[in-house]
């Protein structure tokens, strides 16, 4: 039995259309078998690797003399290295190792923020199997109103202590400015079908009940007690009821005004656009009021509301509310709920937040994001978005622009 060769054929230079046509037809003519096949293309020039097993014998020197020959006429460079059947074996054996993705999202990425990230994944003798970019191309010339980019990394490989991995990356991004998400590569990942937003703070910028008070008269008391409820120093269900009977007596008409001119997050239209179109559904699960967030369900065509309720009598506001207070763990059984309804794992559902009254929803879903969150809240959340806007959730799914500006 003639024994086969292997080898691995790295081809680079000008890109141009019929370049892999040409070279996998010399390959084809002396009956090759392709193992494995990759390209990437950066500024028009092609890097493009094949792994591919021939015949020994007559045909394998031939074929490395033809290719080296068609990449002459072409005008690239093309590099064989025999690859032992040992290396190769050892190679497959990889395939069933644990696999994740790093996306790191900023404004502009610098090469320092790559190399810290790189040299952490190096640290744990992982395998940097590709490397993405998920942003548009940025000009050098023209400014941007909303500059971002983000690239993934799809790496391979056994971690032991994630939490120590994960502590690395939100070091370099507290060092560098700079978010970085890590996702285990599983079938949920690729099948979310149910993201659920906070409303104040996270798909709004601003913190409803804070505005309530400011027009109340009663702005500073109100804003110290939202405070001190974020960042978890009191419960959140004691500093409801004593902020609710400050905005007694306030007019109907001022929540019409306030919900009228909500400052909707940049990045959210984006966001919930690109969600709907590829069949998501959507929550706002808020600790706020049902009054506004009810306005922001037909603003922005969002699938469910749940927050508390406002009592209203002869048009003011009482200083009561109705029904269960919606407090942190209200959201964590209302995504339970909703991805129950939908029929989904709750590996499929995502949940942004910003605050403490997040965290329970956050740490229940399949896919946690602390949104431009109060300290404690992005140490405790799975991943965490500071650097642009909500829309930035669409590259921790692997969206790239593309697949979003296509449907705008």
């Amino acid at each position: 039995m003639m024994k086969n060769e292997i080898f691995l054929l790295n081809i680079s230079g000008q890109d141009k259309p019929g370049l892999t046509s040409s070279i996998t037809n010399v390959l084809a003519s002396y009956g090759a078998k392709i193992l494995d096949i990759g390209q990437a293309n950066i500024h028009d020039t092609l890097s493009l690797g094949m792994l591919f097993e021939i015949e020994s014998g007559a045909s394998a020197s031939p074929v490395l003399k033809d290719i080296l020959f068609k990449a002459y006429e072409l005008g690239i460079q093309a590099k064989f290295t025999p690859i032992t059947l040992e290396n190769y074996e050892k190679w497959v054996t990889l395939q069933g190792k644990d696999r994740y993705i790093i996306t790191i999202l900023g404004e502009r990425l610098t090469a320092e923020q790559i190399s810290m990230v790189t040299h952490v994944i190096s640290e744990k003798n992982l395998n940097i199997d590709a490397i993405k970019r998920l942003t548009g191309r940025t000009s050098l010339v023209e400014k941007e109103e909303y500059p971002r980019a983000s690239i993934e990394l799809s790496i391979r490989g056994k971690i032991d202590n994630k939490a120590e991995f994960t502590e690395k990356f939100m070091q370099i991004s507290k060092d560098l400015n700079v978010d970085i998400a890590f996702q285990e590569d599983n079938i949920y990942r690729r099948n979310r079908r149910l993201v659920c937003f906070d409303m104040d703070s996270t798909l709004i910028q601003t913190e409803v009940i804070d505005e309530l008070a400011e027009l109340a008269g009663v702005g500073v008391e109100v804003r110290a007690i939202t405070e001190s409820a974020m960042q978890g120093e009191i419960d959140f269900n004691e500093s409801f009821k004593k902020r609710m009977k400050l905005l007694k007596g306030l007019k109907e008409e001022v929540l019409q005004d306030v919900a009228k001119n909500l400052p909707i997050t940049k990045g959210a239209r984006r966001l919930i656009d690109t969600l709907k179109k590829y069949g998501f559904k959507t929550a706002i699960l808020s600790g706020g009021f049902t009054y506004f967030g009810n306005y922001l369900q037909k603003e922005l065509g969002i699938d469910y509301v749940y927050a508390n309720e406002l009592e209203i009598i002869d048009g003011e506001l009482t200083g009561h509310y109705l029904g269960d207070i919606v407090d942190g763990n209200k959201k964590a059984e209302y995504l339970k709920e909703i991805a129950n309804k939908e029929g989904l794992n709750i590996s499929q559902t995502i949940a942004i937040g910003d605050g403490a009254n997040d965290l329970a929803m956050l740490n229940l879903a399949g896919l946690g994001i602390a949104f431009h969150a109060k300290p404690k809240v992005k140490d405790n959340a799975q991943s965490a978005i500071s650097s642009i806007g909500l829309d930035g959730v669409l590259y921790l799914l692997g969206y790239h622009d593309k697949h979003i500006d296509l449907l705008e």
